[in-house]
């Protein structure tokens, strides 16, 4: 059986479509670091266990900036959910 990627390119889709809203007639921004993170389910039995793996690829050449980045996008996800950020 061969990986769907059908929920990826759809979240890809929709961040592009989201940054052409905000950013789409500003000729002086562009698309820097990338992240992508995707969680691999994969069936064990037919009892409904699974394995999950998450699997991780970005464009960023500085490790620390690549950890900052993460913890930007936790953040995010942390306000959004109205809790307690740290700044």
């Amino acid at each position: 059986m061969t990986l769907d990627g059908t929920i990826l390119g759809k979240c890809a889709s929709e961040q592009m479509e989201a940054l052409e809203t905000d950013y789409g007639t500003d000729e002086s921004a562009e698309v820097g670091a990338v992240i992508t993170i995707v969680q691999v389910l994969k069936k064990l039995d037919e009892d409904g266990e699974y394995s999950s793996t998450v699997r991780m690829r970005h464009n960023i050449a500085d490790p620390y900036a690549a950890i900052g980045y993460l913890r930007a996008a936790e953040q995010t996800i942390l306000r959004q959910l109205g809790g307690p950020a740290e700044d």
